[in-house]
């Protein structure tokens, strides 16, 4: 370039809304092709085409197939590709907001209700697909437990349970009470609908509360 040329200025937003679309696109064609084909026939290759970026795009958004479907986990998961935390999100907000303890617990079953609706599909597709991705399917549920631990905290803390429960084992029963798998056996398997599971677990969960005097 000649030295009396002026430089172009690099345009930081612009690239980064062609990568924001590139993730859109990949996630999108990430899942559709889940669906579609399975998890071991859908390759990195197969959703770049999809997705019209090259296979190195892929990789270096997701780091590879775990990647995205810990991402496209996520993204379900939240409901959105949002960069916030599930504690900033207005659902669990609303719930950490409200001062009644039954309300609150009420507001957490719905909460938990959603979550498994969301996820439902995409457990039950992953659940199939073997060791690959069982480091996805741990890590969400450790995830989970840090949630679930980190809402007993928020009761005991604010008063809504006793000082001297047991949190931690508290922590282990909602863990396990809340999980995918008995969500999944109580809907899918036993037909509840979902309104009798949001009211069944509301009812367990607000038994931990003491009684009124």
């Amino acid at each position: 370039m000649p030295s009396g040329t002026p430089r172009r200025p690099y345009d930081s937003g612009r690239r980064q809304e062609a990568a924001h679309r590139n993730r859109a696109a990949i996630l999108a064609a990430g899942r559709e092709l889940l669906f579609r084909d399975g998890y071991q026939a859908t390759t990195v290759r197969a959703v770049a085409e999809r997705a019209g970026v090259s296979p190195e795009t892929v990789y270096k958004a997701f780091g590879g197939k775990p990647g995205l479907v810990k991402a496209l986990w996520d993204i379900t998961l939240a409901g959105d590709d949002e960069p916030l935390t599930m504690a900033e999100r207005p659902q669990l907000q609303a719930v950490l907001a409200t001062r009644d303890g039954h309300a609150k617990l009420r507001l957490y079953a719905g909460f938990v209700r959603g979550v498994h609706e969301r996820l439902a599909a995409l457990s039950a597709l992953l659940a199939q697909a073997g060791p690959d991705v069982g480091q996805v399917l741990a890590l969400s549920e450790q995830e989970r437990m840090t949630g679930v631990t980190a809402f007993v905290a928020h009761l005991t803390g604010t008063g809504v349970l006793p000082a001297d429960i047991d949190a931690a084992r508290l922590a282990d029963s909602w863990w396990a009470l809340t999980g995918p798998h008995l969500y999944t056996q109580l809907t899918s398997v036993r037909g509840w609908a979902a309104d009798t599971y949001e009211d069944w677990l509301t009812e367990l969960l607000t038994s931990a509360l003491p009684s009124p005097p």
